[in-house]
């Protein structure tokens, strides 16, 4: 099968994958070719005039020494992202497919730093994720000097009660008895819209269903709810570990499929598994 390219002319060629229902359009940019702007960010996410997707990814040279490749990430609406888990599987499977990684561990850089991966098989692949950061500067979250189990907003006299973390990007975690009754539409953008969150946020709504269990949806920044958020599991997951709600081993079910999030302690990385598959190769013809 021939390699995905984007050139700077004629058509793109990419391809189309996904990791737990949460999907992706991968370009190869590692030959110079010009990374995509807002607008065709746009028109390649389109699900009705476009391939669809909820991100874009661009494989890339590498950033750090003995890293594999690096990507970088756009939202449906042409906006950046630092961070994406299931885009990092998904990466891992196109750079193990391609040759370039191999058959074992490897590394790989993103926007918000550099990623052990380990191949588990079967199209499943564990991520280092980094250390969640709880620090508000960090998040960035407006207003506290330091971290709170909960932090509470009043917007349009609806409030808000939250925990926030931050997985290389912004989210925001809100504990729900029941997900499948979450008012995510109406929740999630207004949440995103307070300016305590000057760059908006991912919105987690999680149920606890046991110590070893966890429910997800995900509102992501510059998409809409997405069938699977994996920095969103990873934050769901750190939040309600550091509250005490879970175990620090947990299984993560979002609408798309099941996440596996582990954080053996404060001071340790916290780690992802999960699918990733290919759907199908294209052109775009621009």
């Amino acid at each position: 099968m021939a390699k995905p390219t984007a050139t700077a002319s004629g058509p793109l060629r990419f391809s189309k994958m996904h990791g737990a229902g949460n999907d992706f359009v991968v370009l190869d940019l590692r030959g110079g070719e010009p990374a995509p702007d807002a607008d065709l960010c746009r028109a390649l996410a389109d699900r009705h005039f476009g391939i669809g997707c909820d991100q874009i990814l661009t494989v890339e040279a590498p950033l750090s020494e003995g890293a594999v490749a690096s990507y970088r990430i756009w939202n449906a609406d042409g906006s950046g992202s630092q961070q994406c888990g299931n885009g990092a599987r998904c990466i891992a499977a196109w750079l193990v497919r391609d040759g370039a990684a191999g058959s074992g561990a490897f590394a790989v850089d993103s926007p918000s730093g550099r990623h052990a991966v380990e191949p588990l098989g079967e199209g499943r692949f564990r991520i280092d994720m980094g250390y969640p950061d709880f620090e508000p500067a960090r998040i960035p979250l407006r207003g506290y000097d330091a971290p709170l189990d909960q932090y509470v907003v009043d917007i349009h006299d609806t409030v808000i009660g939250f925990g926030a973390v931050s997985m290389g990007n912004p989210h925001a975690v809100i504990e729900i008895d029941d997900v499948d009754a979450a008012p995510v539409e109406s929740i999630g953008p207004l949440l995103q819209s307070t300016s305590a969150l000057p760059e908006s946020a991912n919105v987690g709504f999680a149920q606890v269903v046991a110590r070893d269990r966890i429910r997800l949806r995900v509102y992501e920044r510059g998409v809409g709810e997405t069938l699977a958020c994996g920095s969103g599991a990873c934050a769901a997951a750190a939040v309600l570990m550091r509250r005490g709600r879970v175990d620090r081993d947990v299984a993560v079910e979002l609408p798309g499929g099941e996440l596996r999030i582990a954080w053996s302690g404060d001071d340790t990385p916290l780690s992802m598994a999960g699918p990733a598959a290919f759907v199908f190769e294209g052109e775009w013809n621009r």
